[in-house]
């Protein structure tokens, strides 16, 4: 393997952005969470989800703030190391990512401060519309970064002029690319089944350590409950998500399922080890004529193979194998949420055992399926940046490979230093348990005792009338 200057500037960006996809996987079903809690405690009067919010916005604001920082360190990139491809795509692809900034991030921002530090400041009403904004905003990033996204893969409503830039012809075709709808509902789930793995993570965890209090079994139930709920949906989104992939990047399907002949009926692989170099698949173990029916195709239509692809197609052995820890994760949290609903309904859920012992690493399967997923889609577009129509070897800024092998090292220098430092203390958040008396008060704008987030963690009753109790 040669590491010269594009291999590096690639290695680059995939680290940069498995860093950054970690935090908006997160904070977009955590928004949620919050929205529902609060939305909850204002119908119910119910103490219990008002804890809850107040524990978890403490994560969710870390989470965001990191989530921007590597957000901006991942778009500058494009000018750095992508200049061609920003100069060649910039009047596609500068839209929609500025759509974003406008109608998200704008609108994240400006009620991020409200639903932080509002508590005591606000009325219930406002407050609650404010988590349900940024809740909202999150959805809204996504959507643009999606259809951007989505747009390299399956690009439509485009022209290329005489200088070789894309511009667009139709924005609807641009923002709603044959890819762009399957692809949103998918990583939309991914998201909430990824919170709701966290939230369990840490119920786990708090039950093994004896902090067995009522925030904990509550997030416990909703977070299984929200796994029973989404995970078949997700597995219906992510075949839709399969069967378009079929339709127009043929050669990432084949990557994925290491089919290397052109044939009808071809096998469903569990187990290989793709070979590029003999095009062949070693230790391979399939179920014959399974791959059309799980792909939806009638069993004599023909599925064309890798070696027809005549070299245009992405790196196997990473796709295939990225694939099936994609879907291993899932299954594994699947399993997991069928396990938690079998222990809730016989009432032993809140008894600290094997379940909490697996629950709690299991908190990072939805983290891995994110990124093995992304993984997928990226490399599964190889070798092209624009799906067809601009190669990844063309998009390269004139830069040398000394000048990228600098940079990798200071970002994963840095990243190694600064992000594992805020995992961590969002872990210890998220795994301590619930205080059973309110934290003091904030005065005067000070900080209260022992709170390392200020106003975020004022646990005091905001300064309207109690809100009846309406679960008695």
């Amino acid at each position: 393997m040669d590491f010269d200057a594009l291999l590096l500037s690639r290695l680059q960006f995939a680290f940069v952005i498995a860093f950054h996809i970690l935090f908006p996987a997160f904070t977009i079903g955590l928004a949620a969470f919050l929205a529902v809690c609060e939305g909850l405690w204002l119908k119910t009067g119910n103490e219990v989800y008002k804890r809850l919010y107040l524990h978890w916005v403490k994560i969710f604001a870390l989470a965001f703030a990191m989530g921007v920082v590597s957000g901006v360190v991942m778009s500058y990139q494009f000018g750095t190391n992508w200049a061609k491809f920003a100069d060649m795509t910039g009047d596609v692809m500068g839209p929609l990512l500025g759509y974003e900034v406008l109608t998200a991030f704008f609108l994240e921002a400006t009620f991020l401060g409200v639903m932080l530090f509002g508590w005591k400041r606000v009325g219930r009403g406002l407050h609650f519309a404010s988590t349900c904004i940024v809740a909202f905003g999150t959805s809204v990033s996504a959507f643009w970064i999606l259809s951007a996204n989505s747009w390299m893969q399956t690009p439509q409503g485009f022209a290329i002029d005489e200088n070789g830039r894309f511009y667009a012809t139709d924005w609807m075709e641009v923002i709603f690319n044959p890819s762009f709808p399957s692809r949103y509902v998918h990583m939309m789930l991914a998201a909430f089944i990824t919170t709701a793995a966290v939230i369990l993570a840490a119920g786990a965890w708090q039950t093994l350590r004896k902090h067995d209090q009522k925030p904990t079994r509550l997030q416990m139930r909703m977070a299984i409950g929200t796994l029973l709920v989404l995970m078949p949906m997700q597995i219906v989104a992510g075949h839709w998500s399969g069967e378009v992939a079929h339709h127009h990047q043929p050669a990432k399907i084949a990557a994925m399922e290491g089919w290397w002949e052109t044939k009808s009926a071809q096998d469903t692989i569990l187990f290989a080890i793709p070979d590029e170099k003999t095009r062949t698949n070693k230790f391979e173990i399939a179920i014959p004529g399974l791959g059309n029916k799980v792909m939806g195709l009638p069993d004599d239509e023909v599925i064309k193979g890798l070696n027809d692809f005549e070299g245009e197609h992405p790196p196997v052995f990473i796709v295939f194998w990225a694939f099936r820890i994609m879907v291993g994760a899932g299954l594994a949290i699947l399993g997991l949420a069928i396990w938690g609903a079998i222990k809730w309904r016989r009432k032993t859920l809140d008894r600290p055992g094997l379940f909490h012992w697996l629950a709690v690493p299991a908190g990072s399967l939805g983290f891995i399926a994110v990124i093995t997923g992304w993984i997928v889609a990226e490399v599964g577009r190889q070798p092209f940046t624009v799906y067809g129509h601009l190669r990844t070897a063309d998009s390269l800024s004139p830069v040398t490979t000394g000048q990228v092998a600098t940079s990798l090292l200071v970002f994963i220098i840095v990243y190694a230093i600064i992000f594992t430092a805020g995992v961590i203390y969002m872990m210890r958040i998220a795994t301590s348990g619930f205080n059973d008396k309110p934290a003091a008060p904030v005065e005067d704008g000070r900080r209260a005792p022992g709170s390392p987030l200020g106003a975020v963690t004022d646990m005091a009753e905001p300064e309207n009338k109690p809100v009846k109790d309406r679960s008695e």
